[in-house]
This record gives C-alpha cells, sequence and structure tokens, in this order.
C-alpha cells in the first residue's frame, strides 16, 4: 500500500468515526502516528455493519431504475448497484461451477489425435473464460467494498460522480466516461511508442 492510499485510508476512517461518534472522540480513535487504531477500526467496522443492516430492511420495487431525479447514490441506489453486482457474482460462480463440471466429466482420452487436439483446445479456451471472470469476480468485490465505503458510484481519477447510465451498464466501473477516454487515450500513445 503506497503512501497516498494510506492517507486515503486514514480520512476514511476519520470521516466514517466522525459520523459514527462526533468530532471529538474521532480525533482521539487516531493515535500519535497518523494510523487508524483499533477503535477507529473498530468504529469503521461497526458504522458499516449499521449501513448493511439498513440496505437490507430496504426493498426496492419490482422493476426499480435508478433515476436522474434522486439524489446520486441514495440509499435506494446503492442497494440496487449491490443487488445487482451480487445477482452477477452468484451468475458467474454458477458458471464457473458448471464449467468444471463439464470439464471433469468430459477429461475422457480420444483415440484420435485430432479429436484429442479439439478437446484441448476448447478446454484451454473455457479456462482463459473462467480465468477473466476471476478477475472479474475480484473487480466485484472491489465495487462491493466501495459500496459499503460510501465511495461507489464517484470517479476514482476526478471524484465526480460517474452517470447512472454507464454504472448500469457496467456496475464495476471506477472512472467517469471522461476519465475512462482519457486513460485510454494514454493507453494508446504509451503502446504505439
Amino acid at each position: 500500500m503506497g503512501k497516498s492510499d494510506r492517507k486515503k485510508t486514514i480520512k476514511k476512517a476519520v470521516k466514517t468515526a466522525r459520523k459514527a461518534v462526533g468530532r471529538p472522540r474521532a480525533k482521539a480513535a487516531l493515535n500519535g502516528s497518523g494510523r487508524a487504531s483499533t477503535k477507529a477500526k473498530k468504529l469503521v467496522a461497526k458504522d458499516s455493519r449499521r449501513a448493511r443492516a439498513r440496505q437490507s430492511s430496504i426493498v426496492l420495487p419490482e422493476g426499480y431504475r435508478p433515476s436522474e431525479s434522486e439524489p446520486f447514490m441514495s440509499e435506494r441506489q446503492r442497494v440496487y448497484f449491490r443487488n445487482k453486482l451480487v445477482s452477477w457474482k452468484e451468475e458467474i460462480i454458477r458458471q464457473n461451477r458448471e464449467t468444471l463440471h463439464v470439464l471433469h466429466e468430459d477429461s475422457a482420452q480420444h483415440a484420435d489425435l485430432a479429436d484429442r487436439a479439439t478437446s484441448e483446445t476448447d478446454r484451454a479456451l473455457e479456462l482463459r473464460a473462467r480465468d477473466r471472470q476471476r478477475k472479474l469476480i475480484a473487480k466485484i468485490d472491489a465495487a462491493l467494498v466501495r459500496i459499503e465505503e460510501g465511495t461507489y458510484g464517484y470517479c476514482e481519477e476526478t471524484g465526480e460522480p460517474i452517470g447512472l447510465k454507464r454504472l448500469d451498464a457496467r456496475p464495476i466501473a471506477t472512472l467517469s466516461l471522461e476519465a475512462q477516454e482519457r486513460h485510454e487515450r494514454r493507453e494508446k500513445v504509451f503502446r504505439e511508442q
């Protein structure tokens, strides 16, 4: 973890502690080294448990879609995106289990060399796809953590809100559309050099 990451984590811990206990106790929750103390970490964990309990009590209407007329990342929107991410993750895990089951059953030895080569190629493609999905699960988990921390839906680069349409299409997005375009242009320039 870099120095800037530590500072961000400390700021989040102080902010969460302030919300939970008020300013005077929040400052006391940090020790002299600038690191969050055990007490601050417990406060952060307690606050996130409360947020999860609140979220679970919110029931979304059938066919609910976040709209621009609502406050950005309101409780309902966070619950909507959390549900969307969790169901996406569960679907990926289910597909992975099915693939493993099929690969186990289809491990028969082929007498023909061409059949064996085709089978191995199919298996390699399937495993590569599952590896991509494994990485996607890590991104989904990171998005769920951002929802719990209250940073979900905001661009990591600019801090501005990511559009609801973009989040609905790509719930794991961490950059706004403009920041993503800048990132891709820079990536393209470095690739060409």
